[in-house]
């Protein structure tokens, strides 16, 4: 090749880009086999019960109409591993919105009209869907979600708060959250007459999803394809088989025709995820000179009475900052809601909201700078397990962001920035996410014609999965990052797990390096030119992955933020944000950009315009569509900087990378609650910051 290969590291520009702009990327609801016919599901109307009839007729005498899939006439499958996925099976309604009916009709516009026909009756029971502080269903759970204990005392709480002469008690709390992605969830499946099934699905793990179905269905899983070569974002949402992949398959067998399936915008909040509701009660108490003695971080949540998933917001707390008393724990309650999951940076994002929200109070009751507080703060070891840290960045994150944001420049008196009606102020955080890695496969080939392949089940949400992993095989193999060849997206390569939690490049990239590695020592030992069917050789990274680390591995950031507060209004408008992250070597600066980017203005949404509340009535999120639920648009992220800390880490992988996907969100909304604290002098704990919640301090 005569081009000169580019480090690892360097802005590459996403592989795929042209193809998503020009629509030749093909989404899992955009593939449609002949024959195809589409499904449209029929959401239960009350908050839990039992169903006592349901009526098709008129639905199947409607044109176009094949079929209508019922708990009476539905195929029974195998029980799942996880329940949510157990729809049309019995009939039990746990909660509102849950698929209690499908209508499957030749034409999108006659499976919707057909799902209209529908009718349902109920027996209903009573309901609770509204998460107190005080509800008496409140229990402990043993683990929270990343299996984390929920409950960790280290050394002796309540007599170091005592005895601490500078406290603070507050408590934060915030809505649920939904992930919204662009593409709607959506599967489009197809059986041979051989007993093989083909799902194209909106998928954070193909492999995953590969394997839930073949167990429902009664199949071996190399009878089951899973394709996810193309998802437009998931944000956790697509990181475990959802219903409609099992309910396109379904139909798909019952008709012997392909079936389509794309769930309703209206729908997605019932049956795909959401993060939970926290009520977050943070104590710190801490010396004259802002030393922490002492951090108590306890958490109120709910889950349903499907499944139990909790939360793990009181986790980051374990292990941010130095402090010899510590007490967090976890509290849930099974209400007659749909199951909270996953959403970007579980755990991190909210918990960190109230923890860097109370640094914040503690900093103004000292009389010290947010800046200088955290600095001295900054522990040596982790404080939850006292393993030296793999890399810390922290310190240097707040001191770079603070010289590049103007930190120092400020007037630190509330209410003291004004341009006219305008308050004016500025606010900081700091963020943290863990190292997680798992095992992972792939293989690596090199073509007679100079050119290389690299074959791995990885899944890219919008990341540039693809364009990294050219990017590590490239600097392996020397070559130009244009000769190399990324299969990703389909359970048939080899194994690799899910992108989530931050995992998807670390994971994925550790076995492209070996498998390249091993490569290169193969063509190192060849002589003459490659046979025409080149050479292939595989690699896993089991065996390396499984060891446990001595050390603490952790990315972090620091967040500073500026708003304008209108004292006629109330509106909260941002003026600017910047992040400074630490997250191991940067393996492509411009997609890293983005990442952190996109993670800061989800956060902003999390401060300042998201919110989803429970009518307790009807038991259904309120705000289920994008016209309710609002999402940040380019109008209100105006100026938006993130930098890194390159970090020298021996400690990670080959490639010396943390997980830089969930970390933009961290301390985000904290620094935005920050910046409206400094402009009005108002303390508000509860997000988002509307402005029906500003207008009472504004007067």
């Amino acid at each position: 090749m005569s081009q000169t290969p580019q480090p690892l590291g360097a802005p590459v520009v996403r592989r795929e880009g042209r193809d998503k702009v020009t629509g030749a990327a093909r989404y899992a609801a955009e593939h449609t086999p002949p024959g195809c016919l589409y499904a449209w599901p029929v959401p239960a109307t009350v908050v839990r019960g039992r169903i006592t009839a349901v009526h098709t007729a008129e639905a199947l005498a409607l044109p176009g109409v094949h079929t209508v899939h019922t708990h009476e006439n539905a195929p029974k499958l195998n029980r799942p591993d996880d329940p949510v996925l157990a729809v049309l099976q019995d009939d039990r309604v746990p909660h509102r919105g849950r698929q209690v009916a499908l209508v499957v009709a030749d034409t999108l516009e006659s499976a919707r009209a057909g799902a209209e026909a529908v009718t349902v009756e109920y027996e209903s029971a009573g309901h609770d869907v509204l998460l107190t502080e005080d509800h008496p269903g409140l229990y402990t759970p043993e683990t929270v979600n990343g299996g984390y204990p929920a409950v960790r005392e280290r050394g002796d709480f309540d007599r170091a708060f005592a005895e601490a002469p500078v406290q603070v008690d507050a408590t934060y709390t915030l809505g649920a959250l939904h992930n919204h992605p662009m593409e709607p969830h959506a599967s489009t499946a197809l059986w041979t007459d051989d007993e093989r099934l083909t799902v194209y699905d909106s998928s954070q793990g193909a492999g995953a999803v590969r394997d839930v179905l073949a167990a429902m269905f009664g199949l071996r899983p190399e009878q089951v394809t899973v394709i996810s070569e193309h998802v437009g974002g998931g944000f956790g949402s697509k990181g475990t088989t959802r219903p409609q992949a099992v309910l396109a398959a379904m139909a798909a067998r019952h008709t012997g025709r392909p079936v389509k399936l794309a769930l309703p915008r209206r729908e997605m909040p019932a049956v795909v995820g959401h993060r939970a509701p926290t009520v977050q009660r943070v104590r710190l108490g801490a010396e004259l000179d802002g030393t922490l003695t002492s951090i108590a971080h306890e958490i109120i949540t709910h889950t349903s009475t499907v499944k139990e998933f909790v939360e793990q917001a009181a986790v980051p707390a374990r292990v941010m900052y130095a402090s010899p008393h510590s007490r967090t724990t976890h509290r849930v309650a099974a209400l007659d809601v749909p199951s909270p999951s996953w959403m970007r940076a579980p755990g991190e994002a909210p918990g960190m909201y109230a923890l860097e929200s109370a640094m914040d109070e503690l900093a103004l009751a000292l009389g010290v700078d947010p800046v200088e507080l955290r600095l001295r703060n900054d522990p040596a070891h982790e404080p939850d397990t006292g393993h030296p840290f793999s890399s810390r960045g922290l310190a240097a994150c707040l001191e770079d962001g603070a010289a590049r944001f103007g930190w120092y420049d400020r007037d630190p008196r509330p209410t003291a920035r004004r341009e006219g009606p305008l308050l004016l102020g500025t606010g900081v955080a700091s963020a943290t996410y863990p190292v997680y890695i798992t095992g992972s496969s792939a293989s690596a080939h090199a073509a007679a014609d100079g050119t290389y392949r690299i074959r791995i089940n990885a899944t890219d949400i919008g990341t540039g999965a693809r364009t990294v992993l050219a990017q590590i095989a490239a600097s392996v193999l020397d070559t130009p990052v244009a000769g190399v060849r990324i299969d990703i997206g389909c359970s048939t390569l080899p194994e690799a797990p899910l992108a989530g939690g931050s995992t998807g490049t670390a994971s994925w990239g550790w076995s492209v390096h070996k498998a390249s590695t091993a490569l290169a020592q193969e063509l190192r030992k060849h002589t003459g030119p490659l046979p025409d069917a080149g050479i292939t050789v595989t690699a896993d990274t089991a065996e390396e992955t499984a060891a446990t680390s001595p050390y603490a591995r952790h990315a972090f950031g620091a967040h500073f933020a500026e708003v304008a507060v209108d004292t006629r209004t109330g509106e909260v408008r941002v003026r600017r944000m910047l992040g400074v992250f630490a997250a191991g070597h940067i393996l492509n600066s411009r997609t890293a950009r983005s990442q952190f980017i996109g993670g800061m203005i989800m956060g902003l949404g999390m401060a300042l315009t998201e919110g989803s509340t429970i009518d307790p009535v009807f038991g259904d999120f309120t705000q289920n569509d994008l016209a309710s639920y609002h999402v940040p648009v380019c109008a209100d992220v105006p100026h938006v900087e993130a930098y890194s800390i390159d970090e020298d880490d021996a400690h990670l992988n080959p490639m010396g990378s943390k997980g830089i996907g969930e970390i933009g969100i961290v301390g985000a909304a904290a620094a935005l609650g920050n910046a409206v604290r400094h402009a009005t002098g108002a303390r508000l704990r509860s997000l988002p910051l509307t402005p029906d919640k500003l207008l009472p301090y504004l007067a």
